[in-house]
């Protein structure tokens, strides 16, 4: 088993709602156990046009090869409608990995450490965010760079569930009192 971190991202369609389908097809992956997913963020674009992007991170644990993973996220993007009409495109769907074990991986079609994991706001904190202490191969601690990104827009969203049980355990008695999840 290999621990990896999967970067999602989209910007296209009902984007929230894509990333939550997303992690359900991947925990539905008898090779993948999704050990944490981070809250959702909604980020500016960084070197594209477009929507502002929702965008989370999974750590998850794998039996398959980091190839096999790859194949894997570009079928699911393909399920989700991604389309790859030019570099940096709107997207109904990425799935990016951004670390694979300890490996250090720099071919042609895949790169790991990610290759701009240190640079973008919105993969550095939602990987923070469910991994506080995370060395990246060859960078050092992921907290290290948040510095470097803190002029990125990035806003974490608030959870749609509004359960009582949520409120209580927040303390937040506004929460508590609105009722049962939606």
């Amino acid at each position: 088993m290999t621990v990896a971190y999967l970067g999602l991202g989209a910007n296209l369609g009902d984007a929230r709602q894509t990333l939550k389908d997303a992690v359900v097809c991947l925990a539905q992956q008898h090779t993948i156990a999704v050990l944490a997913k981070s809250s959702m963020y909604r980020t500016a674009p960084i070197d594209a046009g477009g929507d502002d992007y929702f965008n989370c991170v999974v750590k998850i644990d794998t039996t398959l090869p980091v190839r096999h993973l790859l194949a894997l996220c570009h079928t699911i993007e393909h399920h989700f409608g991604r389309e790859r009409p030019f570099r940096n495109a709107p997207r109904t769907l990425d799935l990016d990995i951004l670390l694979f074990g300890d490996h250090c991986i720099d071919e042609p079609d895949l790169i790991v450490p990610h290759p701009r994991l240190t640079e973008r706001a919105f993969v550095l904190v939602p990987l923070v965010e469910i991994d506080p202490t995370l060395i990246i191969p060859q960078h050092g601690r992921a907290d290290a760079f948040l510095e470097a990104v803190a002029s990125q827009r990035i806003e974490k969203m608030k959870s749609p569930c509004q359960c009582p049980v949520l409120g209580a355990l927040t303390g937040n008695k506004a929460e508590s009192s609105k009722g049962g999840c939606r």
